[in-house]
């Protein structure tokens, strides 16, 4: 029950959480462990009468399944790309389901071993249970560190969709055994049993998810002219597919037997068909506010998780400190079991699958060391019952106790050695050390911002914004700079093919900013961008493989899964495109390219300008994407002229609401600058956008 006490103990963590941070990046400590120290001293402090109220809110195992665990999945898998999670998919399946299975079987044999050698005799039902709970993943303070040392996007990938299936595949197995725990007996039937409720909630989860991510895809189409609603959809979408699907297993039945079905992993589901599907049937200029949105969200909800897992510590049990030696070998065996069941694992997948596609041992490592755990640990440890026991039980501390001890312990291992060493071990493997083709990547763009700011400068001065004296000043600074950069990328760009890949991956970033632009304009529809995105994409992962052909990647692209599942709904329902409505997208889509292609011939000379006329082999790669962006342009203006040709009455009409489109958001976005200066009153505001609204609807 929400009390004024336990509201002031929410609002005084979240307010301690964001002071926390700033001292985390200061003192360069991760910043979910700091969350945690923080969280023992609140635990300590607690304790005093006046403090009292931080007890009031507390971790519960409805509060993190139903309210944080939705929206930390929800936030993971929503900014996965399908297309690369689906290309390292057998990997990242094996270190999910396979890796976490091994891990659980060798922290449940080896507790069950050693604990009896150690006089410690606990039933192997609860060891086995501690290794289904220990052995899920979370990567929060991990993913943290290799955006601020760089990590390799595919490490990071790999690791993030482990995480998020393995947390669905964990919390599976806990149950499964948690229902033979509870039970008291258990036979080879049971094991079946197991073992079949297990794929189950796998599979379950994943048809649930699509199901509920589809539906809410649709109704967020029908809404897209309100963002709010949009916006707002997406949060029912992450705790309505969770709770549904909690609800679905404890309700439906087949005889006497529950259809148990994962809800994490139908949330992850459904996340990630929004999140590749879904997002462009939003507001163009919502889409980017959902992103930041649920960042800030995730960030609420790991603040609240990792403060309130130190408080823990004080809770723990009186005995807890009898168990010193039986903890500390736990700590070990979790880390020898994940070490066992990854490197083994990984292994054979290299040694069946392609040589571009294999895991670098570098990255073995840090995937065994990198393995965090945290909430979800914490989650299904106090979703054991209070009064779950065991035959000739004497210990001074019931079996959850016990549980909650050596996980509380496990959780704080892993943070204050692991999450902090994990920095370090990525330096000495050089994992945060640039690519050549990063190297060229760095110093080109330096030139180019140099550059640019060399050209705002002298606006600035011009314009007398600053004066001559600090003017001068700057100016002789950045020429330096400018100079320095430019001696550098000419000693580095001894590889003219390396340096073309560059530039033609600084030519897709182009095309990106412009097509997304059009999108927000309302002159490309979601089809359009979507499919130029897929060709970019396409065309990008070809660069960097070293396989690029311009007759292949011109237009070709890769659909992903979420793709394929509506078009073969629209089969199925029979929904076939008429030469009208192929033409319209054919003509959207080559009118974008054209438009686009022009944009990065514009920017591209710029940035031919930018580096000087004494550097023959950058301008040569300049031109040469040059030239191809414009047989791109010639090539789609043919296109455009051969459809024109055969719908003309058509393409006029579609013309004209385009050209409608286009100048109501220019006379929109005048607008919306009038209201923030306050030149207009609300009233006008009102009737102006009414009157641009009603004078471009054709």
């Amino acid at each position: 029950m929400l009390t004024a006490e336990s509201a002031l103990a929410l609002f005084s963590m979240l307010a301690i959480s964001c002071i926390s941070l700033l001292i985390a990046q200061r003192i360069r400590i991760p910043h979910t462990v700091f969350l945690v120290g923080i969280g023992i001293l609140l635990g300590v402090f607690a304790t005093f009468p006046y403090l009292h109220f931080l007890n009031d809110f507390t971790l519960t195992p409805e509060l993190l399944f139903f309210i944080f665990l939705p929206t930390l999945i929800f936030e993971s898998a929503y900014n996965i790309n399908i297309k690369h999670l689906t290309h390292d998919a057998l990997i990242i399946s094996l270190l999910a389901i396979v890796s976490l299975l091994v891990s659980a079987l060798v922290i449940g044999f080896g507790i069950d071993i050693v604990f009896t050698f150690i006089g410690l005799d606990i039933p192997f039902t609860l060891a086995l249970l501690f290794g289904a709970i220990i052995s899920a993943t979370d990567p929060v303070a991990v993913l943290a560190l290799f955006k601020e040392y760089g990590a390799p996007r595919r490490l990071s990938l790999i690791f993030e969709g482990e995480s998020i299936f393995n947390d669905g595949t964990g919390v599976a197995l806990f149950l499964v055994i948690l229902s033979i725990a509870e039970s008291g007996v258990y036979s080879s039937s049971d094991i079946l049993h197991g073992t079949l409720s297990f794929i189950g909630m796998v599979i379950g989860g994943v048809i649930f998810g699509l199901l509920f991510g589809g539906i809410f895809a649709k109704i967020i189409g029908w809404t897209r002219s309100n963002e709010f609603a949009s916006i707002t959809l997406t949060l029912v979408l992450a705790h309505t597919t969770f709770i549904c699907a909690e609800i679905f297993s404890h309700t439906v039945k087949i005889g006497d037997t529950h259809i148990l079905i994962s809800s994490i992993i139908a949330t992850a589901t459904a996340s990630l068909l929004m999140g590749n599907y879904g997002r462009y049937k939003m507001p163009a200029h919502a889409s980017e506010f959902v992103e930041k949105y649920w960042s800030h969200f995730a960030f609420l909800a790991n603040s609240l998780i990792f403060i309130m897992i130190g408080m823990l510590v004080v809770k723990l049990p009186a005995s807890t400190p009898e168990l010193l030696i039986p903890i500390l070998i736990t700590i070990l065996l979790v880390a020898v079991a994940r070490a066992i069941s990854v490197y083994p694992i990984v292994g054979l997948f290299n040694t069946f699958t392609k040589k571009e596609n294999r895991i670098p041992q570098s990255w073995q490592h840090v995937l065994a060391w990198g393995s965090l755990r945290g909430a979800l640990a914490v989650t299904m440890v106090l979703m054991i019952p209070d009064d779950l026991s065991f035959a000739n039980w004497s210990f001074t501390f019931t079996p959850k106790e016990l549980v909650l001890a050596l996980t509380v312990s496990c959780v704080f291992a892993t943070l204050f050695i692991k999450a902090t060493t994990i920095g370090s071990m990525m330096q000495k493997l050089r994992l945060s050390t640039f690519t050549p083709l990063e190297e060229i990547n760095y110093r080109e763009m330096l030139i180019y911002i140099y550059q640019t700011s060399l050209q705002r400068l002298d606006d600035a001065h011009g314009k007398g914004y600053i004066n001559t004296s600090t003017y001068t000043s700057l100016l002789m600074t950045q020429q330096t700079r400018l100079r320095t950069a430019l001696d550098d990328l000419r000693e580095h760009s001894k590889d003219q093919e390396m340096l073309t890949k560059v530039i033609h991956l600084h030519a897709i970033g182009i095309e990106r900013k412009y097509i997304k632009e059009l999108f927000v304009a309302g002159e490309v529809p979601e089809y359009t961008i979507k499919r130029v995105l897929a060709k970019l994409e396409y065309q990008s992962s070809a660069i960097e493989h070293d396989n690029f052909e311009i007759t292949k990647h011109e237009h070709g692209q890769d659909d992903d899964v979420f793709e394929y599942l509506a078009s073969l709904l629209r089969t199925i329902f029979k929904k076939p495109h008429t030469p009208h409505t192929i033409a319209t997208q054919q003509y959207l889509y080559y009118r974008a390219l054209s438009i686009i292609s022009r944009k990065v011939h514009k920017e591209l000379i710029r940035l031919k300008m930018s580096f000087g006329d004494d550097f023959e082999m950058l301008h040569t790669s300049v031109m040469d994407i040059i030239m191809l962006y414009d047989s791109y342009h010639e090539g789609s203006d043919k296109k455009l002229y051969g459809i024109m040709k055969s719908y003309p009455e058509h393409i006029a009409k579609l013309d004209i609401t385009l050209a409608h489109r286009a100048l109501y958001k220019r006379e929109s976005m005048m607008l919306e600058s009038l209201k923030e200066r306050e030149m207009i009153t609300p009233k006008v505001s009102i009737s102006l956008h009414e009157r641009f609204a009603r004078e471009n609807t054709i």
